[in-house]
């Protein structure tokens, strides 16, 4: 078994374990690589069969192309998708592109309030139909109290300090300074009721390692990641008005693979295109304490 088959495996684990311990579970995806990632290893581990909803935070400035992908895609793979919004926030247009909150203001209301509030089925949620391919009401407001998400320690450095199964309180807020130790493979899974959980099976990849299950296993993922004739590409993707390119000309999953084994981006972080990890610091922690992704 090479690096990569042993990540996959100890991922395909995590998931078995999540499942068989909690209940309620909802997966993120947020159509970029990490979690499509996720997604293809959700597949693998319940035989093609995802057994739980997936739940995409739509902030409704996510690049065109990501929402095509997204609604091709769940349909493809038959997978549960569920969509959730921020209504009253873009209804009174407090968002960062319409000027009248900071980024940072704008990503709480739009991914962290919209995540924690649709989780608990407080506000409206939208499923896809699999016959129509259209978003309908969603008659389930029962919450979900766990929630698996493609987070990688090496991503930022809030993702550093997860644990594989890491809790959060009822408002989903979350006590960097409580975390439970995770030792030789012994996993904390009995927690307190109340308690919400955040699943990370991709906690020990690196990006390099996600570029090279993609490219060992075929996963289809969006254009975005790839040169498309002027020498730039998405790095990370996030919101159109917040999320900036690199420079590069890679035009598939090898060229990028060598890119990262050359060095090019060995000082340049990952999330660098990313404007809100600049406005909390150079980091998300801020955000996440809250509930972000």
């Amino acid at each position: 078994m090479n690096h990569i088959e042993a990540l996959e495996s100890h991922s395909v684990h995590i998931f078995r374990e999540a499942y068989r311990e909690f209940k309620n579970l909802v997966m993120l995806w947020s159509v970029g690589k990490d979690s499509t990632v996720l997604l293809w290893l959700a597949r693998k581990a319940f035989f093609g069969h995802v057994p739980f909803p997936l739940l995409h935070i739509d902030t409704s400035y996510k690049i065109p192309e990501m929402i095509k992908y997204r609604n091709e895609f769940a349909l493809k793979w038959h997978v549960d998708l569920i969509v959730g919004q921020n209504r009253k926030a873009l209804d009174e247009k407090l968002t960062f592109p319409e000027g009248k909150v900071d980024r940072l203001t704008c990503c709480k209301y739009l991914k962290s309030e919209a995540l924690k509030h649709t989780l608990s089925g407080e506000w409206p949620r939208f499923r896809l139909n699999q016959q129509t391919g259209e978003l309908e009401t969603d008659k389930n407001s029962e919450p979900y109290t766990g929630v698996i998400v493609g987070a990688r320690a090496d991503e930022e450095g809030s993702r550093s300090k997860e644990r594989y199964f890491s809790p959060r309180d009822k408002q989903s807020d979350w006590n960097v300074d409580d975390q439970p130790p995770e030792l030789w493979g012994q996993y904390k899974t009995d927690f307190a009721p109340g308690t919400h959980i955040r699943v990370h099976p991709l906690l020990d990849w690196t990006e390099l390692n996600i570029w090279e299950y993609i490219d060992m296993e075929e996963i289809p993922i969006t254009s975005l990641y790839f040169d498309r004739g002027d020498g730039k590409r998405y790095r990370s993707l996030g919101c159109y008005p917040c999320t900036g390119c690199v420079q590069s000309t890679a035009k598939n999953t090898k060229e990028i693979i060598e890119e990262l084994k050359s060095g090019k981006f060995a000082n340049i972080a990952e999330r660098s295109g990313r404007a809100q990890d600049k406005d909390d610091g150079g980091g998300l922690e801020t955000l996440r304490r809250e509930g972000y992704m």
